[in-house]
């Protein structure tokens, strides 16, 4: 087991995956047990690592304040769902799956418990990605008087290229058209 730790150290410091990449697992071998322990230890190790992973952290933080808020049916005070548990497992795999080169959303709950992950440069320039529980993610943007809404399938790991390409079309500086895909 020694020589497993260093391993997957230097794996989750390159690539961090989420969480329940590495909890959802049909293994139950006391060795299964202790490596899957292994590589949460070492990921929580990274994500506090302020050089690493801060902003992230910051996010992530941020998504388990909206937990503690919003766990209970009508935390709105008008009847909203409590959020959504799958929802917060995949938000957090979204933004751990973010390219640094990428700014953080904003983080919001849904009044059906979904989690709304905003990129807002202006009132007329703004992307939107809802996570529910399920891989398919809906999104809209409104650029300038350019609008538009899709549905990507998002695997745990790795946005889709036309969320991506949408949060930085919005975010730049020069205005770049959206196109519907």
């Amino acid at each position: 087991m020694l020589a497993v730790v260093p391993i997957i150290d230097a794996l989750s410091a390159v690539s961090p995956a989420p969480a329940a990449f590495y909890t959802d697992s049909s293994a139950v071998s006391p060795e299964a047990v202790e490596v899957r322990e292994a590589v949460l230890k070492a990921m929580r190790e990274v994500e506090q690592s302020q050089a690493l992973f801060a902003k992230k952290a910051d996010a992530i933080s941020d998504l388990r304040t909206l937990v503690d808020e919003c766990s209970e049916e009508g935390w709105d005070g008008y009847g909203a769902a409590a959020i959504d548990r799958d929802a917060v497992v995949l938000a957090e795999g979204f933004l751990r799956a973010l390219p640094d080169r990428i700014s953080l959303p904003e983080l919001a709950v849904e009044p059906d418990g979904s989690i709304s992950l905003d990129w807002i440069r202006s009132r007329s320039r703004l992307f939107s990605v809802s996570v529910g529980r399920g891989s398919r993610l809906a999104f809209a943007w409104l650029d300038g008087t350019d609008s538009g809404h899709g549905v990507a399938r998002f695997d745990g790991q790795n946005v889709p290229r036309r969320i991506l390409q949408g949060i930085q079309a919005v975010m730049e500086l020069q205005h770049v058209a959206l196109r519907a895909p």
